[in-house]
């Protein structure tokens, strides 16, 4: 269920496995100081308990790579315990903490069909769609005059995540979000 690759070869988002812990990486940063040899600095959040911590890598260091299986799933509902979904094909249900998804639950809408992996039989996260289309429902008026700059100001989104968009965005326009940045992409 996992393949090599050389530490340089990481990067952001990749599951590894170290010491039969599962990581996720989520800063890659590959150093050379100088007449030293050049290493990898990982920060990488554990998939079991949710820790955080720092690997330093050698660049020629072999790392497996974990294989994830990913099943399309539909988000139902978020509660106390977590966040709901269910299997399209088998309407099976299986929930994930709010740590195990990490910050893609500021893009999830009810109904919305997703890709959810597994590392045998657990799930261990999710992969959202490159965009996602969202209401603003929350954000101060348009100012007059400010076409001329390149000013962004906040908005709040129906999913309560804050986005930065430009002025002539009002309460009420849907618009696109670039699910990995958190940036504005257009209005949809």
């Amino acid at each position: 269920m996992a393949d090599t690759l050389l530490a340089t070869q990481l990067r952001k988002g990749m599951i590894i496995k170290l010491d039969n812990e599962l990581y996720r990486i989520h800063d890659r940063q590959h150093v050379t100081p100088g007449n030293l040899r050049g290493f990898v600095r990982l920060k990488m959040r554990n998939l079991r308990n949710q820790s955080m911590s720092e690997h330093k890598a050698r660049s020629e260091d072999v790392i497996e790579r974990a294989t994830l299986d990913e099943k399309e799933m539909q988000y139902l509902y978020a509660d106390g315990e977590g966040y709901h979904f269910m299997d399209t094909e088998s309407y099976e249900q299986i929930h994930l903490s709010e740590d195990a998804l990490g910050e893609g639950v500021g893009f999830l809408k009810p109904e919305m069909t997703i890709r959810v992996e597994f590392y045998g039989e657990e799930p261990v996260g999710i992969e959202l769609p490159q965009t996602v289309d969202l209401k603003v429902v929350e954000t101060v008026p348009a100012i007059k005059g400010a076409t001329a700059t390149n000013q962004l100001k906040p908005a709040k989104l129906e999913t309560g995540v804050t986005v930065q968009v430009p002025p002539f965005i009002g309460e009420g326009d849907v618009i696109r979000v670039n699910t990995e940045t958190g940036e504005y992409l257009a209005r949809a």
